[in-house]
């Protein structure tokens, strides 16, 4: 334990925002896309892959919006390919 009569200090959550609803929500609960200068855009699963990102949660509407607008595109500053959107909808979370 600690020292009586001092208090232990909370660990800071890190927050992110939904690049479509604009939702805040801890890191680990939303979906981390990464644009990589030789891979293009990809799902981070682990959160620490180096790149730009941008982070989605898992509401299947938040997808589809951001693979069929140019939300993803603005937020990673890069055109997304054919092969980056195919990419991305396989990786898109099922409907509960």
């Amino acid at each position: 334990m600690g020292k009586p009569g001092t208090t232990t200090k909370r660990r800071r959550v890190p927050q992110r925002t939904c690049v479509v609803c604009r939702t805040t929500a801890d890191k680990r609960s939303l979906t981390r896309l990464v644009r990589t200068p030789d891979e293009g855009v990809h799902v981070d699963p682990t959160g620490k892959r180096s790149g730009r990102g941008a982070y989605l949660c898992d509401d299947p509407s938040c997808w589809d919006r951001a693979l069929a607008s140019d939300v993803l595109a603005k937020a990673l500053c890069t055109p997304l390919s054919d092969a980056d959107r195919a990419r991305l909808a396989a990786a898109r979370p099922i409907p509960k």
